[in-house]
């Protein structure tokens, strides 16, 4: 016998004006399941769970049609909440139905240290006094393997990682350990080892408490890694419903299908020595077609010399100012790290936040001093260069951030961005030149012409990133550094900006420093990889040696974090055990340095191989 819903979603619309984001929306949530509501951007997922928690009126849209019930406690009574006043929804949010929001520095106020935070939460829902919210606080933060939880309640939100603010947002979602969890997008920004952890504390919370979580995300990895049931969204509709195993199965509408087929998946490139260029299967709003065809990414151009070539670099950084102003601590964020990049090569460097990658790609490109170490460009030690030598490095090294839209000026036309470079740099003469340019950059990165007159906002975020893209291109790069740009799109987008990437790779003979934390798309794009754990690395060879055959634990522990899009081999979720390392030390402990050993040709693995961690199944 099928027990009552917890909550029953019936015909939902919701529109902004007139605009309708979401259209006759049903479905069921049973207590103790895993719902997974996934889509590309703009298919009303979010719009869906800020319906749920009657967030919707305060982003100025409103309910127009339907209904969500919610089963009241130990009754088989139901409330409407698209009917409740705010103020009977305030008793509701955040003890009986708690959210994760996609943003986190959005979500936590910037005045408030993250103490006071998580402590409001308690005290107001949960009665506690100052004390004991204080400790379920230190708990929280510990059970979301936050390291040095004490010290983290007296600091702000800008003084966090991005992983480490969702982390503190998923601390506060669970304190009152909710009936429903509405999770957006919660382990987007995080390492695949803290998204293990992350999920395996809600699968625990859900056996305890029988709690039910709605779970939006476009990781279909993570999908096939903790749903039981699966809705597919489309431009507001829903497009199909069914359990986990049958949508991965059998998926029965040719968007569903396209959507699978974009997933990268780890261990799909197994004895093959070369990434791989593969068709593009792509959607037409009827059926599917594949573009393009399958082939090897042999681009290196081994007997050149390096484009880059970093010797024992270290980056560190002074804090904690003592009481007679004096440094007590330092952030030791890449210690002697060496390496090359190779004309035409993409080289990857894979590690959790806080291990050192946006630092060495910052410190290459001049956004970031080092403490000591060589850096050498196209041979020319960098410390020896020119004002006028460095602005020819600024300008054949570009950088691809994370967060395309923060990276754009919203007061500027699109157009605009992309020629600045091409201004700065005295690439091309007269405004006619110019804006030719300009449209064969949008033409080259899949826009049209005429978006150059256009605003940032105007966008979606894939569209955004191609902009970023055709803005690097516009200096004539030798080495674009991609820090984590593949990370927020949706994996269709993902796939064509993978591809796009190849495509330029191969035509224009670019390097890449290709920084990220998706295992699956570094296998597919990489000629090398360097594994970095607290700033040294830890294993560096061919992409092949190191995804095949590990040799370092910690690089065994993120690819076993790696959540596979396939419910059938739905692993044990992994466990991190031991202390939780932290790069920040006092000033005169200085770290071990590890040498590197060469264990195959080109293959070097750190000579101290375990480096205190360790991974145990639940």
């Amino acid at each position: 016998m099928i027990s009552s819903p917890l909550l029953s979603v019936e015909f939902l619309s919701v529109a902004f004006g007139r605009n309708e984001v979401v259209k006759n929306l049903s479905f069921d949530l049973q207590a103790g399941e895993t719902l997974a509501i996934v889509g590309e951007s703009g298919s009303g997922k979010s719009v869906t769970s800020l319906a749920i928690m009657r967030l919707v009126e305060y982003q100025n849209a409103l309910i127009t049609k339907g209904s969500i019930r919610f089963q009241r406690p130990d009754t088989n009574t139901y409330l409407d909440l698209a009917r409740l006043t705010d103020r009977e929804m305030r008793r509701i949010r955040g003890k009986e139905i708690s959210m994760i929001f996609q943003e986190p520095m959005t979500s936590l106020n910037p005045v408030y240290t993250i103490g006071d935070q998580i402590a409001e939460v308690l005290i107001l829902h949960e009665r506690h006094d100052r004390a004991s919210a204080r400790q379920e606080a230190i708990r929280l933060l510990e059970l979301v393997r936050l390291a040095d939880a004490e010290s983290l309640l007296k600091r702000y939100p800008h003084q966090l990682s991005g992983g480490m603010r969702q982390r503190v947002m998923i601390a506060m979602a669970l304190a009152c350990k909710p009936r429903i969890l509405v999770a957006d997008e919660p382990t987007t920004a995080l390492d695949v080892t803290i998204q293990a952890q992350i999920l395996a504390i809600i699968r625990d919370l859900q056996k305890e408490l029988g709690m039910a979580v709605i779970f939006i995300t476009h990781d279909m990895g993570v999908v096939a890694e903790i749903a039981d049931h699966v809705v597919v969204m489309r431009e507001g509709e829903k497009v199909e419903e069914a359990p986990v195993e049958e949508i991965f199965a059998a998926p029965r509408e040719p968007y569903t299908k396209a959507l699978l087929s974009a997933v990268p998946k780890l261990g799909s490139m197994q004895g093959q020595s070369l990434p791989r260029i593969d068709p593009l299967i792509v959607f037409d709003g009827r059926a599917t077609c594949s573009l393009g065809e399958s082939m090897e990414q042999d681009t290196v151009q081994q007997n050149a010399s390096p484009i880059v070539r970093i010797n024992n670099l270290v980056t560190r950084f002074d804090i904690h100012k003592g009481f007679f102003g004096g440094v007590s601590h330092r952030v030791h964020a890449v210690e002697n790290v060496s390496l090359e990049i190779y004309p035409g090569e993409t080289l990857a460097l894979v590690g959790e936040s806080g291990s050192g990658k946006s630092t060495i790609g910052r410190t290459i490109q001049l956004l970031q001093e080092n403490t000591s170490g060589d850096i050498f460009y196209s041979g020319q030690l960098v410390s020896q260069m020119s004002r006028i030598e460095k602005m020819r490095l600024r300008q054949e090294v570009q950088y691809i951030f994370q967060d395309p839209f923060a990276s754009l000026d919203p007061r500027k036309t699109v157009g605009f961005s992309i020629a600045e470079p091409i201004h700065t740099h005295g690439l091309l003469k007269g405004r006619g030149n110019v804006q030719r340019r300009v449209r064969e950059l949008l033409e080259r990165v899949g826009l049209r012409p005429e978006h150059a007159e256009r605003y940032p906002h105007e966008f979606s975020g894939g569209q955004r990133q191609r902009i970023c893209i055709a803005r690097a291109l516009a200096s004539r790069p030798k080495l674009i550094i991609a820090d984590e740009a593949l990370s927020a799109l949706d994996v269709s987008i993902q796939a064509q900006i993978i591809h796009l990437m190849m495509t330029l790779q191969r035509e224009e003979g670019l390097a890449y420093l290709f920084i990220s934390h998706d295992m699956a798309v570094v296998e597919k794009m990489s000629h090398r990889v360097a594994v970095l754990h607290l700033g040294q690395i830890v294993e560096m060879g061919p992409r092949q040696r190191v995804f095949d055959a590990p040799q370092h634990a910690y690089t065994r522990k993120l690819l076993a974090a790696v959540p596979v899009a396939d419910p059938s081999h739905r692993r044990e979720h992994m466990l991190l055990e031991g202390e939780i390392l932290s790069p920040i030390r006092k000033v005169g402990d200085e770290p071990n340095i590890y040498p590197l050993i060469e264990v195959h040709p080109g293959h070097f693995v750190s000579h101290e191989t375990n480096h205190n961690h360790s991974v145990q199944s639940l």
